[in-house]
């Protein structure tokens, strides 16, 4: 027996837009009827949709389910683990906030006051979401979720003097990279200083100092313009800084 889209949608609450645009990517492709005008969806389709939605259903995104459904050598246990150690990660950020906010409505209410450690740690906790929900995705597939999950624990364990010492390097050295960026140098001892700096910055949360990971990261903030806005438009000139400091250590 054969299912029209509009059954499938009813049967599975996935709507009809949804369904199409899965037989677009590939995901679940049903045969159309002799006249080419209708999905005809078989049993085989309903269990490769509900496969599908079982992979969206742990928040799995589109190109990674098609990989583990279609890729014979895709290591399903492999991105299961990864979307595990997402899954984790979430759950934490989410316990903390949850937290944060049930303290402020308490503080709100008059019921208690938030310390001066709370509210640090409040900071630090926003500070690491917000990268997660900028640019954890690329770090993530760059470096892997150990690296990152190790990063943000050396993050979350900060005290507050080492955590004010990183903002005001972080501020220092934009400042420090505009200046040296005018004289197009990437050789000057300016630039060789923001370079250092840059490093400098990257220890408070690099569990270990990696040359290659470093020249890594500097070239991607070139290709993506949310970290080249980070660096006020010129990641190159930081990219190129770094570079030079790098040959000059082998040297």
């Amino acid at each position: 027996m054969d299912y029209t889209i509009g059954e499938v949608a009813q049967l599975s609450s996935v709507s009809e837009r949804t369904l199409r645009y899965y037989d677009e990517l590939g995901l679940v492709c049903p045969k159309r009827d002799r006249q080419q005008l209708y999905r005809l969806y078989s049993k085989e389709d309903l269990k490769r949709l509900q496969t599908v939605l079982f992979y969206r259903e742990l928040d799995f995104d589109l190109a990674t389910i098609k990989a583990i459904m279609e890729d014979s050598g895709f290591s399903i246990v492999q991105a299961l683990e990864d979307q595990r150690q997402r899954l984790l990660a979430k759950r934490s950020r989410l316990d903390n906030l949850l937290h944060t906010l049930e303290t402020t409505i308490a503080e709100q209410r008059g019921e208690t006051t938030m310390t001066d450690k709370e509210r640090f740690e409040g900071l630090k906790k926003s500070l690491v979401e917000e990268n997660e929900k900028k640019f954890g995705k690329e770090i993530r597939t760059r470096y892997g979720e150990e690296t990152v999950a190790k990063s943000n624990a050396q993050m979350m364990g900060m005290d507050e003097k080492t955590f004010n010492e990183m903002q005001e390097l972080s501020t220092l050295l934009l400042e420090k990279l505009v200046e040296a960026e005018k004289s197009g140098d990437c050789r000057s001892p300016l630039a060789r200083q923001v370079a250092m700096m840059h490093k400098q910055w990257l220890a408070y949360t690099w569990p270990s100092y990696n040359a290659e990971a470093h020249a890594n990261l500097v070239r991607m903030y070139v290709d993506d313009e949310r970290f080249n806005a980070f660096y006020l438009g010129k990641a190159a000139f930081l990219r190129d800084a770094v570079l030079a400091l790098l040959d000059e250590r082998q040297a």
